[in-house]
């Protein structure tokens, strides 16, 4: 259990829930009934939404796999390692900016349910982001 306090184990923790994250795009479009929302969307803008959504779940899996499986890796000294440390931080970093500039209160306030969640991605981007920047910080 100690080991999860370390930068290695946070490291692991972060890639797992990166992974799940991204299996969990899956059930995106039933859990927000995309059917009925996007009824009044073109088929072209409905394709491009399901396609953006299949490829952003692939990548939360990719970008989850290196730390979960190569966490020891990416903190030794190496360019590659700091190459995919820098990558991570940035995608991380603008989808941690992406939570406040792209979900206005408007969006979400008006539901208990949407607000929890907004708070609770907030805090998941706040959380990766510091890890991330934590195993560069400590290279």
């Amino acid at each position: 259990m100690t080991s999860l306090l370390t930068v290695t184990g946070q490291l692991q923790l972060a890639g797992a829930t990166l992974v799940a994250l991204g299996l969990g795009h899956v059930a995106l479009p039933r859990a927000l009934a995309w059917r009925r929302e996007l009824s009044g969307v073109g088929p072209l803008n409905r394709h491009v939404l399901y396609t953006h959504t299949f490829f952003i779940g692939v990548m939360c899996v990719l970008l989850g796999l290196a730390p979960l499986t190569l966490a020891a890796d990416l903190l030794a000294p190496g360019r590659t390692a700091t190459a995919i440390l820098v990558a991570e931080c940035a995608v991380w970093g603008l989808r941690w900016l992406a939570q406040f500039v792209a979900f206005p209160a408007r969006t979400w306030r008006d539901s208990r349910l949407h607000t929890a969640g907004y708070v609770g991605f907030a805090v998941l981007w706040t959380w990766i982001l510091a890890v991330f920047t934590a195993a560069l910080a400590t290279r």
